[in-house]
């Protein structure tokens, strides 16, 4: 395959299978957009044009589109086979989507043309994460929003998670690191702004089956390592800057 990246990580099979899963689509694609549109301050824009970073093989597009009415749709992705599956699953939707292949780190999108950027576990798949904030920033009209929903390293470098998907490891970050990350980059947020998801799935090393089960008790916010965090950053309007 001759993905558009050259630090591309490819996926592993079963990784792959899984981004087209149920439970990829209702609790994990689902739950992390809802959670995201909770987390703004004010209304979205109206009639955004929509960027989805690592769009995969579409499978948030239905969820975006009934959560934020975008005008303008554009899913990107630097492997050319996931951009046949976005295409396959816009059209069975019913959906205009405008597919672009493109690395994050150099995205092929004009400066200030878009209103809401979604990035939904892409991030810790990328190498170059700086450069892609960058573009993030780039992109983005003044006032507009990233929407950033990532898995941190406390669940990425779990075994399980090791052996049944493959990722660049030496650039998995904290919660603490990706917020710090995004606020250099110039984006703002408060905490109003930001959640820090404890979902079943995401608990490290065993899925929370022993916390179910009722042999460990759940370690309470501020005392636990956090495995995801979701975040709508704004990029600051000019006069603002």
């Amino acid at each position: 395959m001759n993905y558009l990246s050259d630090s591309y990580v490819e996926e592993t099979r079963f990784g792959f299978w899984f981004l087209r899963s149920h439970t990829w689509q209702h609790h994990v694609l689902r739950v992390a957009i809802n959670d995201l549109r909770g987390l703004f301050s004010e209304a979205p824009p109206a009639n955004p044009v929509l960027l989805d970073a690592g769009c995969g093989q579409g499978k948030s597009f239905g969820h975006l589109r009934q959560t934020f009415a975008p005008q303008r749709l554009i899913g990107i992705d630097a492997d050319p086979h996931s951009l046949e599956l976005s295409a396959e699953e816009a059209a069975r939707q019913g959906l205009q989507v405008e597919l672009i292949g493109s690395d994050c780190a150099t995205l092929n999108v004009p400066d200030a043309s878009v209103d809401l950027l979604f990035c939904h576990q892409t991030f810790h798949h990328l190498v170059e994460q700086e450069k892609a904030l960058v573009e993030f920033y780039r992109v983005l009209k003044p006032g507009g929003y990233l929407l950033f929903a990532e898995s941190t390293e406390a669940y990425i470098d779990t075994w399980v998670i090791r052996w049944l998907f493959r990722h660049p490891m030496h650039v998995q970050k904290s919660a603490a690191q990706y917020l710090g990350m995004i606020r250099e980059q110039g984006f703002e947020f408060g905490e109003r702004n930001v959640s820090y998801p404890y979902l079943w799935w995401s608990r490290s090393k065993d899925f929370g089956l022993l916390e179910r089960f009722g042999l460990l008790k759940p370690k309470p916010f501020g005392q636990r390592e956090e495995t995801l965090v979701n975040v709508v950053a704004r990029k600051p309007l000019e006069g603002e800057i």
